[in-house]
């Protein structure tokens, strides 16, 4: 009896320990599940929805400079309750690849134009599709109240008026702004690493090579002409038209009589021209301030040697010294 207790003991006892070592690989495995949903990466669709997509469709921006509908707007349009992910997934691939002939939400098409074409590959669509089908969307400030309003009871989603916001002017306008944002975020991000790498001397040279260029290449992905001139040229390839330098002494007007700066829009035979002035910071001092003093003489010595007839100096801060001059097409 003796012997079968020993037995007994001994088998508990490794018994024991196999449980033990198994509770403790099974609390290890638990904590690596832990740290990877912890540094998980964002999904790939709320990555590109948020890098492409809201450049447009941000539900930041607020109602009356809206340029297209909040990504939002569009999952309710095309998603109800009856709309599997594959279908949904299918639709937005259509719709990304042709434009021109989306027919689910004919208010924001009337409203906004057709959305341009932009190439992506499917499975990035795809991925897109699921992020928007299985999460929920920031939207709008009021977004909810302003949609419920704009649905009555008995009218279809093809009937509402949820996207009867900004008149074309003001559609037109927010385009133009963000192209103009677009460019001078692109030339000054560039500036800045030439003087970091280069010194202000150096990004003189960056400016003379680099900035029509930078610009252009904007141009070219908006499908758009984007032009910064002035009514005092560093660079003669600037120089503003009679026109625009009547809209250059406009907005001087105002800056010194404390008015809010608003763009200037034209319509005419489907294209657009957007006007909107470029005012000056601590920062274009180092450049266009006043000579030998906040512009240095070694400074002065470059600029005279790459632009001999230069007039844009004896700036200060605050003064409108140039504007942005954008053209591009109103069915866009």
């Amino acid at each position: 009896m003796k012997k079968y207790s020993v037995l007994l003991l001994v088998v508990l006892f490794f018994a024991s320990c196999k449980e033990s070592q198994k509770n403790k690989i099974e609390s290890v495995e638990n904590i690596d599940v832990a740290v990877n949903t912890a540094i998980q990466e964002p999904h790939p669709g709320k990555v590109i929805l948020e890098r492409e997509c809201y450049m447009c469709h941000d539900p930041k921006t607020k109602m009356v400079d809206r340029i297209a509908p909040p990504m939002e707007a569009i999952k309710r349009h095309y998603i109800d309750s009856t709309v599997t992910q594959e279908e949904f997934t299918e639709a937005l691939i259509k719709w990304v690849n042709d434009p021109e002939t989306e027919t689910k939400i004919p208010a924001a098409h009337k409203r906004f134009g057709p959305m341009p074409y932009l190439p992506n590959r499917d499975e990035a669509v795809a991925e897109i599709a699921d992020y928007i089908y299985n999460n929920e969307l920031e939207r709008p400030e009021g977004f909810d109240e302003h949609f419920k309003a704009s649905h009555k009871i008995g009218m279809g989603m093809e009937q509402c008026n949820c996207f009867d916001y900004p008149e074309p002017g003001k559609v037109y306008g927010a385009i133009g702004m963000s192209y103009a944002k677009e460019a001078k975020m692109a030339l000054g991000k560039s500036l800045t690493k030439a003087i970091q790498e280069k010194g202000t001397v150096g990004a003189i040279g960056f400016c003379n090579l680099e900035a029509t260029t930078i610009t252009d290449s904007v141009s070219l992905m908006k499908n758009a002409v984007i032009q910064r001139v002035s009514d005092k040229t560093r660079n003669p390839k600037n120089k503003a038209s009679a026109k625009e330098l009547e809209y250059i002494a406009s907005f001087k007007k105002a800056l010194a009589s404390g008015e809010e700066l608003e763009p200037v829009v034209e319509t005419e035979d489907g294209e657009v021209s957007f006007y909107y002035p470029i005012v000056t910071n601590a920062l274009c001092l180092q450049c266009h301030g006043k000579p030998n003093t906040q512009v240095l003489p070694e400074t002065m010595t470059a600029l005279n040697k790459l632009y001999p007839e230069d007039m844009a100096l004896g700036y200060d801060v605050n003064q409108v010294r140039g504007m942005w001059s954008i053209e591009f097409y109103s069915d866009k």
